[in-house]
């Protein structure tokens, strides 16, 4: 979500994890505020707790034929 207003000031976006608002060239981990933030998303996709939906692919189908 953008809050920029104008073309000559700097692009302003909320920190997906904690909303906290960030100048996007400033924020060198992108797009969270921080690099805690970055890891709290980290661990979220670790434990499952994020996921993108669809059905799970077979580990068989990328084995080499024998």
């Amino acid at each position: 979500m953008s809050v920029h207003a104008k073309e000559s000031e700097p692009l302003k976006v909320l920190c997906p994890q904690c909303q906290k608002l960030i100048i996007w060239q400033q924020s060198k981990h992108r797009p969270f505020c921080s690099r805690r933030c970055q890891m709290i998303d980290r661990g979220a996709w670790a434990t499952d707790e994020y996921f993108i939906a669809g059905e799970p692919e077979s580990s068989c189908q990328n084995l080499p034929d024998d």
